[in-house]
């Protein structure tokens, strides 16, 4: 298995020579195994060692074999305690969930502040099996059947080309130590029950069903691959952003056949879960939305709409003093005395400044407001009624902020100017406004 080891590095990870590696090491044969191998390489190497102290004294027994191991053969050695279960607790998060977050955060501390380059995981074929396996029961799409990744960041696990069974043989002609497990002749657990009784089946029915599930996750890891491009050339097509937001047009999927599929494409690394919900969006009534922790999906007239949450209180108000020349939130604003009017635009406006009565108050709208517009001489209008005018979307009315004087609309920014501010024949002082 060395010499065949050694060759997978050279072929897959030529990358690491050189550099300075650190081994997430349990105890367990897996781990001591890969730690045994980059010895005999004479790799640049560390070991991690997590004590998740869910096992009582067993935890403490193996955090002493791994640290007297690393002493006995001059390796540097991490080890860390985690209270996994108060974790799990707090966070309202499985244990194993827990585990994972506590360790890898981690390991990747240990990346800058111990100078390591990557971190690398004992995973073997037969784990990428039974990961398949669970992800095959829970119904997950493609992602959760194209197996466990060689490589991902900083972490690599380049024990995925090699059986339980060769790692097995190895440890033992090689009177390699290592501690057992006892959780892991539970059945309490769903990967043990794969591990004891499914995939022993499946070997059984076809000796060689580890190469044939290598070669089957390969062909969909080529398909993913495929996805992912057709996905992108269809997306450069069909959507559009601007700054933070993401408008899909509407008229262009629905031309596409399956356009869920793209959709779910599109949208996973969002944190959507509600598919179903997502897909009726599509032919739903202007308004409806649906929310992943941190995004929302909104259908407005021929488009879906993709923005962040907004976290802004819609009664929220900011006061401008008198002789202030800047603002910078809730968004930018200068504030300018000039001699003469240049050009006016929804970005800038001339306001007569006798006319404005101070603080200045920038604020959401709100439903009944009125206002007067600009060139419509003193004709009162409903803003609700402008926003539909102009055919604003439902984001962009809520992102929509107002100046104000007194009770008085000054402008609806970057949308109209009030006719009651305008610049006149007994205007003295001219107040220039620019969105910037």
């Amino acid at each position: 298995m060395l010499q065949k080891f050694q060759n997978h590095l050279r072929d897959t990870f030529q990358f690491l020579d050189g550099k300075k590696i650190l081994l997430a090491t349990s105890g367990g044969k897996d781990s001591m195994v890969m730690v045994h191998l980059f010895q005999q390489l004479d790799y640049k190497i560390g070991i991690a060692h997590c004590n998740f102290q869910l096992r009582e004294m067993e935890s403490f027994e193996d955090q002493n074999f791994v640290q007297e191991y690393a002493v006995a053969n001059d390796i540097p050695v991490f080890i860390t305690q985690f209270d996994t279960k108060a974790f799990a607790e707090d966070y309202k998060v499985s244990t194993q969930v827990a585990a994972r977050e506590l360790r890898y955060n981690w390991f990747y501390e240990l990346l800058e502040t111990e100078k390591f380059n990557y971190i690398l995981t004992a995973h073997h074929a037969d784990d990428n099996l039974e990961t398949f396996l669970i992800n095959l029961s829970r119904g997950t799409g493609l992602e959760g059947l194209i197996g466990i990744p060689e490589q991902n960041d900083k972490v690599i696990r380049p024990l995925l080309a090699f059986s339980q069974e060769e790692m097995a043989e190895y440890a033992t002609l090689n009177n390699i130590q290592w501690r057992e497990d006892s959780s892991n002749a539970s059945d309490k657990y769903l990967r043990n029950k794969i591990r004891h009784h499914l995939v022993p089946l499946l070997k059984e029915l076809n000796p060689n069903f580890l190469s044939s599930f290598h070669k089957t996750q390969n062909y969909l890891q080529e398909a993913q691959v495929m996805i992912e491009d057709a996905s992108i050339m269809i997306y450069q097509q069909v959507a559009k952003q601007e700054e933070d937001t993401i408008y899909f047009d509407l008229k262009k999927l629905q031309q596409l056949p399956n356009y869920q599929s793209y959709l779910y494409q599109w949208l996973k690394e969002f944190g959507f879960s509600a598919w179903d919900d997502i897909y009726n969006l599509v032919e739903s009534q202007s308004g409806k939305f649906v929310f992943s922790p941190e995004y929302r999906l909104l259908k407005d007239r021929d488009s879906l709409i993709l923005s962040p949450i907004n976290s802004a209180d819609e009664s929220e108000e900011y006061f401008i003093a008198e002789n202030q020349k800047e603002v910078n939130i809730p968004l930018n604003l200068t504030f300018c005395k000039v001699a003469d009017m240049s050009i006016v635009s929804n970005k800038t406006i001339f306001v007569d400044a006798d006319k404005l009565h101070y603080p200045l108050v920038l604020r959401h709208w709100n439903e009944g407001d009125r206002f007067e517009p600009f060139g419509m001489d003193g004709k009162s209008k409903k803003v609700s009624k402008l926003f539909k005018d102009e055919k604003l979307s439902l984001l962009e009315k809520e992102i929509t902020w107002l100046l104000c004087s007194n009770d008085a609309i000054v402008w609806i920014i970057n949308v109209r100017q009030d006719e009651r501010f305008r610049i006149d024949n007994t205007t003295k002082n001219i107040l220039k406004i620019q969105l910037e």
